[in-house]
């Protein structure tokens, strides 16, 4: 949802305790926010607010995240996670919440951590209509900002998987690679996962 019109969707409240402008969105302001079963996210200062996901977004979600955690699990490799679960990028983002994260095994939260603090290993977002701006463009700079090492973009209506991968001492990310049909989709951050673009969305219907 664009920022601009996400005032018009929240609950009244008193005047002693307004909603803050865009620009001005604090995590204290974040729990405020009532329990509905939208997404909030606040980054550099500014609400974001996701409904719920569509058939085609939540099927992507749950193929990555499955090759992900039999991946990781197999190897040792650490934590998968899925939304909803708050990471906080210290300045630049309180909360972000992924569609998929993988946290290296030495970084694992405890158990009943509610809150990730820095930046995951790799991120995974999978496009909705209403999110094309902010996962390509306000999320792709302040995953970069944060030194997310890998992020992925994967557009169920393309059918396309988008990996972004930060070098070493580098501020900006570089282009491994952009995946569609049976092409063989390839992480650095998960070495040796690897499967067709094809696996991860839904198949289309037949007219």
């Amino acid at each position: 949802m664009l920022p601009q019109t996400i005032t018009s969707i929240l609950p009244p409240t008193d005047k002693a305790h307004p909603w803050p402008k865009q620009g001005n969105w604090t995590y204290e302001d974040y729990l405020r926010l009532p329990d509905d079963g939208r997404r909030y996210e606040i980054i550099q200062g500014v609400l974001y607010v996701a409904n719920a996901p569509s058939y085609d977004h939540q099927f992507s979600v749950l193929k990555i995240a499955t090759k992900f955690e039999l991946w990781v699990e197999q190897h040792g490799l650490g934590v998968v996670l899925t939304a909803p679960f708050e990471v906080h990028l210290p300045g630049i983002a309180k909360p972000a919440q992924p569609d998929i994260l993988f946290i290296a095994k030495d970084r694992t939260p405890r158990p009943g951590t509610q809150i990730f603090e820095g930046a995951p290993d790799l991120i995974v977002e999978v496009l909705s209509p209403g999110s094309l701006r902010l996962d390509q463009h306000v999320k792709f700079g302040a995953y970069e900002q944060a030194g997310v090492p890998e992020y992925w973009i994967v557009d169920p209506k393309t059918h396309s998987v988008t990996i972004y991968s930060l070098p070493e001492n580098s501020p900006e990310y570089i282009l491994l690679g952009q995946f569609t049909g049976n092409e063989t989709v390839q992480s650095r951050v998960l070495a040796g996962l690897s499967f067709a673009a094809n696996d991860i969305f839904a198949p289309q219907q037949e007219s």
